[in-house]
């Protein structure tokens, strides 16, 4: 509704835009939750290209993360986009913006839309949130290299942080993991979190290779630039790890840090022999 917070709204436990872009104003506090500021239930992949200027006839594709039950509003999803194709998107160039064409929407290899029938197959699409605490069985001490595909951004004692101790990653993870799955999946996993932030500061650094990537994006709402810079690059650990993989395997799926619906904050591991 024009002129209308989205907070004060009657509509706004149903409605698709709170709860996408004003999620807090959806979610009411919980008592004894360790994360009383919902994460945006979406998460979109930006193309795994440096290219910033597409010609005219190029591809490209972007991955999109839903979490929850904005699952059931998949269609409204692929509207938008494919509305947004026709609006353009971009900087002006002779007064207008790139358009583009939503070929099609795939669930894994499956395609699910295609712009030949404009017809869209939600059934057995729908994934759920899981997190796997019986991988934490892997003993002994080993090495991970881990790699910061999109820049993370991590505060720890409200500052942002241009180094990356395991113990501040590890709380970042947990933090990642306990708000996901108690906003959007079974609730938080029962972990020992004190003690595997403790158990965090034996882990060593044995190689880093971290650059501060500085980025800003202009925000038409709040009409002004938005600094969104993060740490970039690889850094590989050595310790006793085993416990924290199942960490690092959901956050290399949802994304990690500040500004995740944005694309931010894209991790990958590897364990090294």
């Amino acid at each position: 509704m024009k002129r209308q917070e989205c907070h004060e709204c009657l509509l706004k436990e149903r409605c698709i835009y709170a709860l996408v872009f004003e999620t807090q104003s959806v979610f009411q506090p919980v008592e004894g939750s360790r994360d009383n500021s919902p994460p945006h239930p979406f998460v979109i992949e930006p193309p795994q290209t440096p290219e910033t200027n597409f010609k005219k006839g190029s591809d490209f594709d972007f991955n999109l993360l839903l979490f929850g039950e904005v699952n059931n509003s998949l269609p409204y999803f692929v509207y938008a986009i494919d509305q947004m194709g026709k609006i353009g998107i971009g900087k002006k160039i002779n007064m207008r913006r790139g358009q583009f064409v939503l070929k099609s929407v795939k669930y894994d290899d499956r395609i699910i839309y295609s712009d030949t029938d404009q017809k869209l197959n939600t059934t057995d699409v729908l994934g759920t949130l899981s997190f796997n605490e019986q991988a934490a069985n892997i003993g002994g001490t080993f090495r991970v290299k881990v790699i910061l595909d999109t820049p993370l951004r991590i505060k720890f004692e409200n500052r942002l942080k241009a180094d990356l101790p395991f113990h501040v990653l590890a709380r970042a993870m947990l933090r990642r993991v306990s708000s996901l799955m108690h906003y959007y999946g079974n609730g938080e996993p029962d972990m020992d979190y004190r003690g595997l932030v403790e158990r965090a500061r034996d882990v060593s650094i044995v190689e880093a290779d971290l650059d501060w990537f500085d980025w800003q994006r202009y925000s038409q709402r709040q009409d002004r630039a938005m600094l969104m810079g993060g740490l970039i690059g690889s850094i590989t650990y050595e310790g006793k790890i085993g416990e924290y993989m199942p960490l690092i395997d959901f956050c290399s799926k949802v994304h990690m840090g500040k500004q995740t619906a944005f694309g931010l904050g894209k991790i990958s591991a590897e364990r090294l022999t």
